[in-house]
């Protein structure tokens, strides 16, 4: 019989990183893949991106409606509230043999906790890593104590990893699967990429994306300085949306005012991950707090201006300058813009992974035995 294995996906995000997994896994003859689509996928503030799956060609099993409109901590809670009670229902219908969540997005609380509930093993992609400013830290972990399988994106992560506790058995150094879409997929040329977004990406054109670090004491004053920074720029500035965390709604809102006032620049409601990875490949500086600013703009040589407490502890590349406030958030633009710094890094290895982490995961999730063995995890 075929190995049923549940996917979850919540938003773009995580589904750039599930892209390759899930190809693996649907043409796996062994494996009878399940996909649950929950929270900003199915919002039409952030662009009903479950499209984006239905038209990669995916069937999608389940649609989790759960995701409330606020932009409120609160909001954030009620939403991981709903999820559990709808995946309650799916997830117990359903009765996969292995659930694979992904990273560190406060929505996967819900199918962690219902799959412990319900005796479902879970395999679980990137833990081990760090990031101080944000809640995903302490989620991440958590989802790495619940879990009975782990893909980790570096040997230091897996290393943490099998500190926690875990068994090395379970502990699988696979890389980070968003590389792989580096590797496998089409990438847009720079006339292609062009053409698609109307617009031209004269030099120097930067990047902006930023996130609410939902750890902050003052969330604001982050964004204050980010935004005091770019003012003074006579450069073009495309900004990514947010994710739909507390405080995203003000972060769109002030973007979208920015980009009104200035009279030029774009704010991308939704980016597919071929158009984001091209797009990595063609601008000349990335800005912000997001994760694909510590893990794949490596793989283009791309400097990058990582702002604030979002990502602190995580590693990083040579092409990753630190700032925190606007006069250093200039300063490390100006740096990162300067051909000696961009010759520094020409050539730069990136330390999470080769592009082969798909094909590691598939391999891991298809042969590990079932039962009690992987289900009751032994104390350390």
């Amino acid at each position: 019989m075929k190995r049923r294995i549940a996917v979850i996906t919540s938003s773009r995000a995580d589904y750039s990183h599930l892209y390759w997994p899930l190809r693996e896994l649907a043409s796996h003859p062994a494996v009878d893949l399940k996909l649950i689509v929950l929270g900003p996928h199915l919002s039409p503030e952030f662009g009903f991106t479950f499209r984006e799956i239905e038209n990669a060609g995916f069937a999608i099993d389940a649609k989790i409606e759960c995701l409330l409109s606020s932009d409120s901590d609160v909001g954030m809670a009620k939403t991981i509230g709903l999820a559990a009670l709808s995946l309650a229902d799916c997830l117990g219908q359903m009765r996969p043999d292995l659930l694979l969540l992904t990273a560190d997005r406060f929505e996967m609380l819900a199918p962690a906790a219902v799959a412990t509930a319900l005796r479902i093993p879970m395999a679980h992609i990137e833990g081990g890593e760090i990031s101080e400013g944000a809640i995903d830290n302490a989620i991440r972990n958590a989802l790495t104590k619940l879990s009975h399988l782990h893909f980790t994106s570096t040997p230091l992560a897996q290393a943490r990893v099998i500190a926690m506790g875990e068994e090395s058995w379970r502990v699988h150094c696979a890389g980070a699967p968003s590389l792989d879409h580096l590797r496998r997929s089409p990438l847009l040329s720079r006339a292609q990429l062009e053409a698609r977004l109307h617009l031209q990406l004269e030099p120097p054109t930067l990047l902006i994306a930023y996130h609410p670090p939902t750890l902050a004491h003052n969330p604001a004053r982050e964004a204050d300085a980010l935004f005091s920074a770019l003012a003074s720029l006579p450069f073009q500035l495309l900004f990514c949306y947010p994710n739909a965390d507390a405080g995203s709604r003000q972060l769109i809102h002030r973007a979208s005012t920015f980009i009104e006032e200035r009279g030029s620049g774009r704010v991308f409601v939704n980016l597919d991950p071929i158009l984001y990875w091209s797009l990595l490949g063609c601008v000349d500086l990335l800005v912000g707090n997001s994760s694909s600013g510590i893990m794949e703009a490596a793989s283009f040589a791309l400097p990058v201006v990582d702002v604030g407490i979002r990502q602190r502890g995580r590693e990083r590349g040579a092409n990753v300058l630190t700032a925190s406030d606007a006069a250093s958030i200039q300063e490390s633009i100006a740096t990162a813009l300067t051909p000696g710094f961009r010759q520094s890094i020409h050539g730069m290895s990136n330390p999470y992974g080769d592009g082969h982490a798909s094909e590691r995961i598939v391999e891991a999730l298809v042969t590990v035995p079932l039962g009690e063995d992987l289900l009751i995890k032994k104390a350390p």
